[in-house]
């Protein structure tokens, strides 16, 4: 018995020596950055201004740099009114880059007398994406109105406005 004890004892003192190895550990730390939140503020409506119409209809277009143009029978009268691109002014993080989604179908005007023009064909500038150089940039936004035919004389506006979205790349 005391042989069998003594080669115990020497089994186990060989697989201590071979399992016993020191262990060993490395610590990190956790660490997060808030950015300035990403926030879009309208700085000025879309506006088409006068139009003229006759019995074939058009369209008007204002483009982001609120140049403007007509197709087929729309003319624009000397007395132009108001017109405009949408503007909105973009604040977030200095030197970050945000993507744009502008509407995705059109937008009703009316003049609350059931006449309605349809807005639509929307771009932007920047486009698709802006820079926020000094944590601040002016995204405008151009569209294409369609005019109807005889289109009643009026001012129009949408009920609903229409809707842009940024968000950080």
């Amino acid at each position: 018995m005391r042989k069998l004890f003594l080669v115990f004892a020497v089994v186990a003192g060989f697989a201590a020596n071979s399992f016993g190895q020191a262990s060993v550990s490395a610590t990190a730390t956790a660490a997060a950055t808030i950015v300035t939140p990403l926030a879009i503020a309208n700085a000025g409506n879309l506006n088409f201004g006068n139009i003229a119409t006759n019995a074939t209809g058009g369209s008007v277009v204002i483009t982001p740099a609120g140049a403007r143009s007509t197709t087929g029978g729309v003319s624009l009268p000397t007395t132009i009114g108001t017109v405009s691109a949408a503007a909105f002014t973009v604040t977030g993080e200095t030197d970050y880059t945000y993507a744009i989604t502008l509407p995705a179908g059109p937008t009703t005007i009316d003049d609350n007398n059931g006449h309605t023009m349809s807005v639509g064909t929307w771009t932007s500038t920047p486009t698709p994406t802006g820079e926020l150089t000094g944590g601040t940039e002016t995204l405008y936004i151009g569209a294409t109105l369609t005019v109807g035919a005889s289109q009643a004389a009026g001012a129009y506006l949408s009920d609903t406005p229409f809707q842009v979205t940024v968000v950080y790349n």
